[in-house]
Formats: C-alpha cells, sequence, structure tokens
C-alpha cells in the first residue's frame, strides 16, 4: 500500500489552489514536471502520461502499428489488461508458460511460440520482479520484434542495476491506487523512440 503523508497532500492542494487542472493540449505544468521526473527515475528520455496502465500497453502497441493479424507472445499468468491490451489492437495473445520460481515468462518458452505472424513480445514484471530482460531482448533481436514491457507492478526495481524499460522498446507502467507509486489512478510510458513518442503525443 502505498503511503500518503503531508507532503502528498499538499502537492495536490498546490494544485487546486493554482486554479491550473489542465493545459491547452490536456497536460497542466504538474504533468509535465511529472513526466520528467519520471524519465529521470526510469533513465529513460522520454516518459508520457496516460490515464491508465492499460492505455500505456494499448497505446505502445498502436504507436508500434501492431494490428490485426499479428501475434504478440505474452506470460500465461499476470493480469488481464496485459493480454486484454494486444486484442484491443485486434492482434492475437500468444500465451507462454512462466517460471515457477519468478512467475515471470520464461524465456525459453518464448522462441517455440514465435511464427511469421509474431510481431512483439510483452514481458510482465510481476509483483515488482523484473523479467529476464536481457534474455528477451536477445530474442527479440534475433526475430526482429518489439518489446514492450509490461512494469504496471515494478516502479523503483532493476535488471542489471537498470531500471524497468532499458532493454525495452517501451515500457508501460499503471500508477493505480494499488501500487507502490501512485496518482490514484494513471499510467506512464518511457521509451528512448523520438518516433514513436511523436504518435503517442497524438493520443495522449
Amino acid at each position: 500500500m502505498p503511503l500518503i503523508g503531508n507532503e502528498e497532500v499538499n502537492a495536490v492542494t498546490r494544485v487546486l489552489k493554482s486554479g491550473i487542472l489542465t493545459g491547452r493540449l490536456g497536460s497542466g505544468p504538474m504533468a509535465k514536471q511529472f513526466e520528467d521526473s519520471f524519465a529521470k527515475f526510469a533513465q529513460a528520455k522520454h516518459a508520457i502520461a496516460v490515464n491508465s496502465g492499460t492505455a500505456a500497453l494499448h497505446m505502445s502497441l498502436w504507436a508500434k502499428s501492431i494490428k490485426r493479424g499479428d501475434e504478440v507472445v505474452l506470460p500465461s499468468f499476470t493480469f488481464i489488461a496485459t493480454a486484454e491490451a494486444v486484442a484491443l489492437v485486434g492482434a492475437k495473445p500468444v500465451f507462454v508458460d512462466i517460471k515457477p520460481n519468478t512467475y515471470n515468462i520464461d524465456p525459453e518458452k518464448i522462441e517455440p511460440a514465435i511464427t511469421s505472424k509474431t510481431r512483439a513480445i510483452m514481458p510482465v514484471d510481476l509483483y515488482g520482479l523484473p523479467a529476464e530482460m536481457d534474455k528477451i531482448r536477445e530474442i527479440a533481436d534475433k526475430h526482429g520484434l518489439l518489446v514492450v514491457e509490461d512494469a504496471a507492478q515494478a516502479h523503483g526495481a532493476s535488471y542489471r542495476g537498470k531500471p524497468p524499460g532499458n532493454f525495452a522498446d517501451v515500457a508501460c507502467w499503471s500508477l493505480y491506487a494499488s501500487k507502490n507509486m501512485t496518482t490514484s489512478e494513471g499510467g506512464m510510458l518511457t521509451t528512448n523512440d523520438d518516433e514513436s513518442v511523436e504518435k503517442l503525443r497524438l493520443v495522449q
């Protein structure tokens, strides 16, 4: 459960007292400040605030042109939003087994699931424990696949000394009330891809 103290209460109060709840493009100055801070936190070039972790997953696939007829490999044990985002763009979720000691996707099960229709791998950092992202990145590069990391529960985690997202093309985070970092509702995308950011800002 996240800790809500005077610092958080005062931050909300400052926004309400300012009268600036949104900007011309739907993002107020505090949201922009949060994006900049989150990008540094995640060691990413860009961070884009959205309304939910599910939206972050959906937008990431859309921005990378994943569409009907494509396949996305993901773990069989995850929150429904991971597969839901794949279905929202019309693609087919392809489930592979997890490792029983981590509950994360088993990299050894990914490659046998790849077909000519596979376009992306969507690993999940379940319960804050990062997936084996270096191995997943190696498989993705070998087959020319996109990696969208579902880091919804992994704020503050690290893998090989780096925050979630550093081995992925895009990382997606949830800021829902039950997460260890929360804005009550909301989500975030982080990426180093300038081209994707231009598309994502259009639907932010």
